[in-house]
């Protein structure tokens, strides 16, 4: 039993609190988020599900739904983790815990503000940078204190070494805001207007810059920083090769941020920078799939606990997941590929892989870790969990299917020609086509909403009735 006093516990304990808080806001805004992409799937198979409304029309919800998800659900679980690793990584308290809850009730404040004005149609047209400059800034500012919070919390730390974790966190903070400033910069006209800086083919290399290194430095270098910490933890051994985590991150960092122009072939473009994001596309083959080596090698001494820990099985399928999105994006970023691919479902396939398979997996298991750890308890159901799991396989599995055949069946009826050197299908003829996959993409939707339900009420009755465990820092000699 511990029996230092309360007021010194108090005072020096980590600061879990504001974790907890945040694991619970990403968990709300994955059910909104999700609940939502099930809706704007389901619109795609039947149109009047609007009901005449603006505001439940597809290219609002669409937008709705990858805003909510990616920056409700998958920014706060982020911020979350990151506060919760630095902390035991540092062997300090978060630095500036005031400002620790502000990040955190800002940022779903943003959230929910920002989600509202997109159905309302305020949008900037720019991908997963829809919201107006207002919340632009807002989010910079809430972006500067996280980071405060973070570097801060790694300066007073107790020990030399900086865990790698905290480097894929540090890199997602400043690559992020560099990538947000200057994709937003913009001349606004109104409070709820505002226009670019930058104009025609200028404006789309700088747009998918950010969006892609978005999802490299986000969904991808954030979420490997989730993994470096949780997965030895959960394995309960170390990384395979710290040296090969390292090699990995500065690999990782400079290849990723010269494949935007991807996105852009056959577009107006210079055929150079064409060339250079998919030449760096392709390199970056190595620095993913060291990662992925890496977390494999370190489960392989540990399969025995995939039998009975909930957890292990989502964050190793997440691995898995992550080794196919890591493979598929290089090899569509080949032009003789990406002039099949582009354009059609087979990238929707792709990003859902992802999406799906290596984002929301990992996070999943990191909750199911992390918040029986919080409250202090066991969790309420490991055959829930076990339900959550299978489920959300079947969905992912169901929805990429569907998304790769769609995907592929349209690239290939658009290329296809008559006698004559005109196209054999008609722009109606080949969406008619699609709707037996968009039914089954419904489908895989709902199974993997369903799995996000059942692990919510799963650790709701985990944390039921319970406060916070207090923790208290090791007792280390202080770093010099």
């Amino acid at each position: 039993m511990d029996t230092t006093p309360i007021a010194l516990r108090q005072a020096i304990h980590y600061e879990d609190g504001v974790v907890r808080t945040l694991v619970a806001f990403a968990i709300a805004w994955a059910l909104i988020g999700m609940s939502a992409g099930v809706y704007a799937a389901a619109e795609l198979v039947w149109p009047s599900l609007d009901f005449g409304q603006p505001w439940l029309t597809f290219g609002r919800i669409r937008t709705f739904h990858t805003n909510i998800v990616i920056f409700g659900f998958g920014v706060s679980a982020l911020i979350g983790t990151a506060f919760y690793s630095v902390q035991r990584t540092s062997h300090v308290r978060l630095f500036a815990p005031t400002l620790a809850w502000i990040v955190c009730y800002g940022w779903q404040i943003g959230i929910f503000a920002g989600g509202l004005s997109l159905l309302a149609g305020y949008n900037s047209s720019k991908e997963y940078a829809e919201l107006e400059w207002p919340f632009d800034i807002a989010i910079t500012i809430l972006w500067v204190a996280f980071a405060v919070v973070f570097f801060g919390t790694i300066a007073l730390r107790k020990i030399r070494p900086i865990y790698i974790s905290n480097w894929f966190y540090g890199a997602l903070i400043i690559v992020i805001a560099m990538l947000h400033i200057v994709n937003n910069l913009a001349i606004p006209v109104t409070l709820t207007k505002s226009y670019s800086l930058f104009a025609g083919s200028q404006d789309a290399i700088v747009e998918w810059w950010y969006g892609h290194n978005a999802v490299g430095f986000l969904l991808t270098g954030g979420f490997l920083g989730m993994l470096y910490y949780f997965l030895p933890k959960q394995a309960e051994r170390p990384i395979w090769s710290y040296r090969l985590s390292i090699v990995a991150f500065w690999a990782f960092t400079y290849s990723y941020i010269w494949a935007g122009p991807h996105h852009l072939h056959y577009n107006a473009i210079p055929q150079w920078v064409q060339s250079l994001g998919m030449v760096m596309s392709l390199i970056l083959l190595a620095p993913s799939w060291a990662t992925m080596i890496n977390g494999i090698m370190r489960v392989s001494s540990a399969w025995e606990r995939l039998r009975t820990d909930p957890a292990m099985k989502f964050i190793v399928l997440s691995l898995a997941f992550y080794g196919l999105a890591t493979f598929e994006g290089p090899m569509m970023a080949i032009m003789s590929v990406n002039v099949v691919s582009h354009f059609t479902d087979w990238t929707i396939g792709h990003v859902h892989s992802g999406a799906l398979g290596w984002n929301a997996l990992i996070t999943f298991g990191t909750f199911y870790y992390l918040v029986p750890r919080l409250a202090g308890a066991q969790l309420y159901s490991r055959k829930l969990a076990d339900v959550h799991f299978w489920l959300a396989l079947a969905g992912i599995m169901t929805y990429l299917l569907a998304m790769w055949a769609a995907g592929v069946s349209e690239g290939l009826l658009w290329l296809s020609l008559d006698e004559l050197g005109e196209l054999r299908f008609t722009f109606v003829d080949v969406l008619t086509s699609t709707k037996p996959y968009y039914v089954m993409r419904l489908l895989g939707g709902l199974l993997f909403l369903a799995g996000a339900g059942v692990m919510a009420f799963n650790l709701l009755k985990t944390v039921a009735g319970k406060k916070t465990v207090l923790v208290l820092p090791p007792a280390v000699q202080v770093a010099a």
